[in-house]
């Protein structure tokens, strides 16, 4: 069995955990995004792994080929998050694989979960950080989607 695939049966288990009390087991890593498609106009929910800093949370992609719903971020788009047991709205948006955006948020994953350059693809050396060809292969391997969060 896949690790996607696997992930895909445990999703209504996490799905039920972080809108519980006990949420807790598992917001610091994880939240739920509730996405709508561009030209189904269908919702879905899934957990997604995030980094939060202010009002502003990066979700990171891996295997973006094998997933679909990052694309509907290309534009500017609301977007519903379940973050730390709060129900929370935002603007998100797809941000540009070969932006220095892009590489300093895939750098960061990176340094903090090192295990994560061999999903990633990529030989990091977190001592000299991503090169201009790996931030390119990276670019094909994973999406970096920017939510700024709303002030409701």
């Amino acid at each position: 069995m896949s690790v996607d695939s696997l992930m895909s049966r445990l999703n209504p288990l996490v799905n039920f955990i972080l809108h519980s009390p006990v949420h807790w087991l598992l917001s610091p890593g994880l939240m739920l995004i509730t996405v709508t498609g561009r030209r189904t106009g269908r919702q879905y929910t899934i957990p997604v792994g995030y980094q939060r800093d202010g009002d502003t949370v990066v979700v990171i992609v891996s295997r973006a080929r094998t997933k679909s719903w990052w694309r509907n971020y290309r534009e500017r788009s609301l977007i519903e998050l379940r973050l730390r047991g709060a129900s929370l709205r935002g603007w998100a948006e797809l941000v540009p694989p070969r932006s220095e955006e892009f590489r300093i948020h895939a750098e960061r994953t990176l340094r903090r979960v090192p295990g994560m350059a061999r999903v990633f693809k990529v030989a990091f050396d977190r001592r000299t950080g991503l090169s201009q060809a790996q931030q390119e292969e990276l670019g094909h391997e994973i999406a970096v989607v920017r939510i700024t969060l709303n002030e409701d």
